[in-house]
């Protein structure tokens, strides 16, 4: 019982966060579709990072501050994509904002149907693919920093 109090207030926590964020001078991200998302990691020229995430998920919370990061270190090898899914423009803007994400390259799914042409559901959801738009891991649930760093070392490997 403790713990389904404990989970319901860290939800009511996010969602508050989520809610009443502001959003900055972020622009409205751009809206894709399943056909746009699989040519974007299609046509990728160099390593690839793609990011699936909501505002309202918890584990999304702690992970992008460490993908921010990432993307500030390997921005010269490696293209860094968000895929905010089943979300609100507001909210996706505020997170984007409250992190500050504004250096990624950011998607709008709003239906979760881009989501759905990688296979896979969920959030967070990461995928690292090597140039060319092959798909080296896709990583379930919050991504830690040795998992990232492995990850990315692997893709700046296949793609040289």
């Amino acid at each position: 019982m403790r713990r389904l109090i404990i989970v319901l207030a860290l939800a009511l926590i996010a969602a508050a966060c989520a809610a009443g964020g502001e959003v900055g001078d972020v622009p409205p991200l751009p809206e894709t579709s399943p056909a746009q998302l699989q040519e974007l990691i299609a046509s990728a020229e160099r390593p690839l990072v793609l990011n699936v995430w909501a505002s309202w998920c918890i584990p999304c919370r702690s992970e992008a501050p460490l993908l921010r990061a990432a993307q500030a270190s390997f921005e010269s090898e490696v293209r860094f994509v968000g895929l905010n899914v089943r979300d609100g423009q507001d909210s996706a803007r505020a997170f984007v904002n409250e992190f500050d994400l504004d250096d990624f390259e950011h998607l709008f799914d709003p239906s979760g149907a881009a989501q759905g042409s990688l296979g896979a559901g969920g959030v967070p959801l990461t995928a690292f693919y090597a140039s060319g738009g092959e798909l080296v891991e896709l990583h379930f649930g919050v991504i830690d920093e040795r998992t990232l760093a492995l990850n990315l070392d692997e893709i700046i490997r296949r793609s040289g």
